[in-house]
């Protein structure tokens, strides 16, 4: 999982949304804490939380093929 895509991702839906930190974390049902690691690309979030994030801004985490020529 690629931390930096979804902390800019998170942190993008979350301002084009208009709500704050704060008001993100409460509609997701997880703490201001964990909001604040997640945007800023903390490795050891918990997927359940993250997900519950991403719902909450549209969006589902999901397996993607690796393009393993890339990371030769």
């Amino acid at each position: 999982m690629n931390c930096n895509i979804i902390s800019k991702t998170v942190k993008e839906c979350r301002k084009a949304l208009g709500i704050t930190q704060q008001e993100l974390a409460q509609k997701a049902g997880v703490g201001l804490r964990f909001i604040r690691d997640l945007e800023q690309g903390k490795p050891t979030v918990q997927v359940a939380k993250v997900n519950q994030v991403l719902f909450m801004v549209g969006l589902e985490l999901g397996a993607v093929p690796i393009d393993r020529e890339r990371l030769l």
